[in-house]
């Protein structure tokens, strides 16, 4: 089991629940199924199964008859059930003594990251007598935080963008400077090839967007669609990757240019109040962890947020100001966000995430991303901050 059940049930205490409950169908939950090991079985696994791990005692679970040993590998008794009225109560006896469990659920959907069990499943754990709450800081805990193996993989991934970036930024300073063609397109392909040089593996390919295609946050461009990178235009990258090896976790940057000697005034305001935002996210993170106190991941995005709204330009930033980094891009923890959720998640050691407030406009847009990490008593940037729009002339 990926889990340790002595470190659960301690963190159950802390937290006044009862017990945590593990449930997936057919692969619905991938939370559930990692944490407990069942994804890596490779086992058959087409039907509803139950794993309670409680606050103190020995865990138990609930599994067809058919996929009787699914959770062979974790500790505890396991019930065999076959028809709805066995499965109806089995859940009821599992759940016996329990009061106030923790589910993949987060109340209102408000962070579908966590949200992975449905409401029907919801509602029969309710109607056996158990409470439901979120589980989103255990997952935080026991999903999202990254060993020091993890840290370095993140720390390589984001050394390796930083070289692709720059890459990128002077392939098109030469296309411009010999007044040679060069599209979005090309530039993606480019990069795309680099990553496979520096031994990076993406979920997607890097977004170039020039001039107005940098006011789509999440313009992506294709063989079929898009458009010349030309002289005298802002040019935004993003690109996200991780290390080819088992556990990596991703490192995610954003950087601005222009295509020109000298920035425009109204690029280079907008790109400063995004700038000054998420300085000011960073030295909110900063200075709470080196003060030892709780912080939330929607504080952190209204501290952002606030700047540049005083800037004028709060109807522009369209999106979130972060979100957790992991295994997965866009990762299982803590999300700064005030703004599509209220994530009232903690920030807590060993995690990391994205700062990237962004402008948009239907003629241009201006983002900054950086990713920081969590220590036990400070935080850190890893990686360059961008002060000002590069210009490529």
């Amino acid at each position: 089991m990926a889990l340790s059940i002595e470190a659960v049930q301690q963190a159950l205490r802390e937290d006044g629940l009862d017990g945590w409950l593990l449930y997936d169908f057919h692969g619905s939950n991938p939370i559930a199924a990692r944490v407990t090991g069942v994804a890596a079985s490779r086992k058959l696994a087409t039907r509803r199964w139950y794993y309670l791990i409680p606050a103190s005692g020995t865990p138990r679970g609930l599994v067809h008859a058919i996929e009787r040993h699914n959770l062979d590998g974790l500790p505890g008794e396991k019930r065999a059930y076959a028809g709805r009225q066995q499965l109806a109560t089995g859940l009821q006896d599992l759940l016996s003594g329990v009061k106030r469990v923790a589910m993949e659920y987060s109340p209102g959907n408000a962070i579908p990251y966590v949200s992975r069990v449905d409401a029907g499943t919801v509602e029969a754990v309710r109607n056996a007598g158990a409470d439901v709450v979120s589980s989103g800081d255990l997952i935080q805990r026991f999903e999202a935080v990254w060993s020091q193996e993890a840290l370095q993989t993140h720390v390589e991934a984001s050394e390796r963008l930083y070289r692709i970036k720059d890459r990128a930024f002077e392939l098109i300073r030469e296309r411009m400077k010999a007044r040679e063609a060069l599209d979005e397109y090309e530039l993606q392909e480019c990069m795309l090839g680099w990553f496979g040089e520096e031994g990076l593996q993406t979920d997607s390919g890097p977004n170039v967007c020039a001039q107005e295609n940098a006011g789509n946050p999440h313009y992506q461009a294709t063989r079929e669609s898009h458009r010349a990178i030309r002289p005298d235009e802002m040019v935004l990258i993003d690109l996200w990757g991780k290390l080819r090896r088992p556990g990596a976790v991703f490192a995610d940057i954003t950087w601005m240019a222009y295509t020109g000697p000298t920035v425009p005034d109204e690029y280079a305001r907008a790109f400063d109040a995004a700038r000054q935002g998420r300085d000011a996210a960073i030295e909110l993170v900063q200075t709470a962890i080196r003060e030892g106190r709780d912080l939330r991941g929607f504080e952190v995005d209204r501290a952002c947020r606030t700047v540049i709204e005083r800037a004028g330009y709060g109807a522009q930033f369209i999106h979130r100001t972060g979100h957790s980094l992991g295994e997965d891009v866009h990762g299982n923890g803590v999300h700064m966000d005030d703004y599509e959720t209220h994530d009232d998640r903690r920030l807590i050691p060993g995690t990391g995430f994205t700062i990237e407030p962004g402008i948009y406009t239907d003629r241009y847009g201006v983002r900054t991303e950086i990713n920081m990490f969590i220590g036990e008593r400070e935080a850190r940037v890893s990686g360059p901050r961008q002060a000002e729009i590069v210009t490529l002339a």
